[in-house]
């Protein structure tokens, strides 16, 4: 489903939650109520009891699970608290709206930035190299991250894995929506998932760190240290830290909510073509209860039972 969203819907209307005072002086705020309010929460996949629901649309709280902006932040932005998101924020929070092209230029516009940031042409930019050795790794996990640690591309296998946290792309290098820095600060379910979420944070921080030293011009990074900074107080208070710690090891046990803990071998592959990108092929032992799990993952399409 795809809609096309007014800019500047009624002030003082229903749909805006009272707040038309507010409304006039923050055209942002008040493009983001009158978009979540036109989407019901069967519309983006979400099954939730109609009782207790007293506006109609999508809650704050539920925009911020879809987008992976944390709710304080995203609640910030629609009361005028906040005013200059990032585009990546922006282009998260478009998706999760379900905004048409011409309703995201126009958030964009809201949120004083040029549509033309949006990210939807170069997520699918990966390295042929990493492509193909993801396409060869079957019966495993692998995808490939970008600098900034969005998922350029999965397998079926990583796909299924990363299910809990929303879409995760496919082999041909069309990106999803996961973040893995993002899931780690700001989806509910992330430290119940990463059996050792320390160890995945002061993984993933370190490359993170040395990706920004490294790709200064790279404003995804800096956009994503910005955004979390502004949104996580996990992530304030881990980001200064500096103990290093490879990517090997980051996610090597999970508690999938279909199945339990599996736990994965990982190798990780870089090319000097593409600085910054990483292929992650997670592998479980032969016959384990880990290589029965995500057979049986793969089977049942990755979903809770």
């Amino acid at each position: 489903m795809r809609m096309h969203v007014p800019a500047v819907p009624p002030t003082g209307s229903a749909q805006n939650g009272g707040h038309g005072a507010q409304s006039r002086d923050n055209p942002l705020g008040e493009f983001l109520r009158a978009s979540r309010s036109r989407l019901a929460p069967t519309d983006v996949g979400l099954s939730v009891s109609g009782r207790g629901r007293r506006v109609e649309g999508l809650r704050r709280q539920e925009v911020s699970f879809l987008s992976g902006v944390s709710a304080d932040y995203y609640s910030r932005l629609e009361q005028g608290r906040e005013r200059n998101p990032s585009p990546r924020t922006v282009e998260a929070l478009g998706r999760a709206l379900q905004l048409d092209p011409d309703a995201r230029g126009n958030l964009f516009r809201l949120a004083g930035l040029n549509p033309s940031l949006r990210r939807d042409t170069n997520r699918g930019q990966v390295q042929p190299e990493l492509l193909r050795l993801l396409e060869e790794s079957h019966q495993r996990a692998a995808y490939v991250l970008s600098p900034c640690f969005d998922i350029l591309a999965a397998n079926a296998q990583a796909q299924i894995l990363l299910s809990p946290f929303g879409s995760a792309g496919d082999e041909e290098g069309t990106g999803g929506e996961l973040n893995l820095i993002r899931v780690l600060f700001t989806h509910p379910e992330a430290k119940s998932y990463f059996a050792d979420w320390p160890l995945a944070v002061t993984a993933s921080l370190h490359v993170l760190r040395r990706n920004a030293f490294r790709l200064p011009e790279d404003t995804e990074v800096v956009d994503l240290v910005a955004d979390l900074s502004a949104e996580s107080a996990d992530f304030t208070k881990s980001w200064e830290g500096g103990v290093a710690a490879g990517l090997d090891r980051a996610y090597r046990s999970v508690v999938h909510p279909a199945v339990g803990r599996i736990e994965l071998g990982y190798r990780v592959f870089h090319v000097p073509a593409a600085p910054g990108q990483h292929l992650l092929i997670g592998t479980p032992a032969p016959g384990s209860p880990s290589a029965e799990a995500l057979t049986y993952l793969a089977a049942m399409g990755g979903q809770r039972p």
